[in-house]
């Protein structure tokens, strides 16, 4: 049995042989050595890659990707209080290979629950980069992204066995009166921290949003996996222009389309998003047709995607204020709440809160 190298130093030559033995990705070599780096800057847990040598030529990867829990007290107990990082290792361990969507492929994943002691070694997809949320991304980039939504939602749309999976759907009824009593303070929090900074469009869409929190419709559109956190910052774009989808520590049971309207409500600046999400949603309906997807038409889809709206800039609140601090998340999280704010006004969507 592995321990569980839930830190850098803890990456050593001689445990990488023993995980990449288990998961068939070394056979009969072993690592010598190990070059450890950070990667990125997550706001939940901490990521480094690896450079690996061997004792034969070529004997396996080159090097990996490996996620680690926060060294930061605050972010950890977030993700401690919402199950993140059990999730993203369920997930690997039990979702990924019945799905389509496109993510890195899995060498190892360990997780102690109580302790939120975990590791994750991935696939390096170098030279893969990963999106930009302040730069916003193409038209082409967001239908390559809407394809790989589909092959997440249609599978297991509507599937009983979603049911079964306790740490990915967990106590929603629990989870969401306990959104209600504290999204309220996080958004006072929220106006408080980022006065200076706050646009008046963002305070008038999240007072109608944060003040109805008791009224919003859960609609009847069947359940499936979803993303939650699906964003720029969460996808690698490869050079030829393809999508793999990460960081899963939010995903959970959902509507689709709010998966949807939250990556095209940051994802595209505000001018590109009008002028093509129409399209694009069209094309997120049209390929769930063509999986399978039967009962569910055009006019449901804009609906959902409608509600969706606000999922983001909830997010960016809660986020916000759950997480380390640091400049360049201010900075994303204000422009998530603009261009959120902007979304859910644009589409009249304090409509599907009354």
């Amino acid at each position: 049995m592995l321990t569980i190298a839930d830190t850098a130093e803890a990456l050593t030559p001689e445990w990488l042989t023993g995980a990449l033995t288990a998961s068939g990705s070394l056979a009969g070599a072993r690592v010598v050595a190990a070059e450890v780096r950070p990667l990125g800057t997550g706001q939940m847990c901490d990521s480094v890659r690896i450079r690996l040598t061997y004792d034969a030529p070529d004997a396996g990867p080159a090097s990996l990707v490996a996620k680690l829990p926060a060294a930061d007290e605050g972010s950890r107990a977030t993700a401690i209080a919402f199950r993140s990082y059990e999730k993203e290792v369920r997930f690997y361990q039990e979702l990924a290979q019945r799905l389509p969507v496109r993510t890195p492929r899995v060498h190892h994943a360990a997780i102690d629950v109580p302790t939120a002691s975990f590791v994750l070694l991935l696939e390096d997809l170098a030279p893969a980069q990963p999106g930009d949320q302040l730069l916003g991304c193409s038209t082409e980039v967001a239908a390559a992204a809407v394809a790989e939504l589909v092959k997440l939602h249609a599978p297991l749309w509507g599937d009983p066995s979603l049911a079964e999976l306790d740490w990915l759907h967990g106590d929603p009824d629990g989870r969401g009166a306990l959104l209600k009593e504290v999204l309220p303070l996080l958004w006072s929090g929220f106006q408080e921290r980022y006065a200076a900074s706050l646009q008046p469009h963002v305070k008038q869409a999240g007072d109608v949003y944060f003040g109805r929190l008791d009224v919003r419709p859960a609609g009847s559109t069947p359940q499936t996996i979803t993303h939650v956190d699906f964003r720029l910052d969460n996808l690698l774009i490869g050079p030829a222009g393809e999508v793999t989808v990460v960081d899963w520590q939010t995903c959970g049971t959902g509507v689709g389309p709010s998966d949807l309207a939250y990556f095209l409500g940051a994802g595209l600046a505000p001018e590109l998003r009008r002028e093509a999400e129409d399209l694009l949603v069209r094309g997120y309906h049209d390929g769930l047709v063509a999986a399978g997807v039967t009962g569910y038409d055009r006019d449901d889809c804009w609906l959902d995607y409608r509600r969706g709206t606000w999922a983001g800039l909830s997010m960016a609140v809660l986020a916000s204020m759950s997480v380390k601090r640091t400049d360049r998340g201010d900075e994303m999280f204000l422009a998530m709440a603009d261009r959120h704010a902007r979304h859910a006004l644009d589409l009249d969507a304090a409509d599907v809160l009354s």
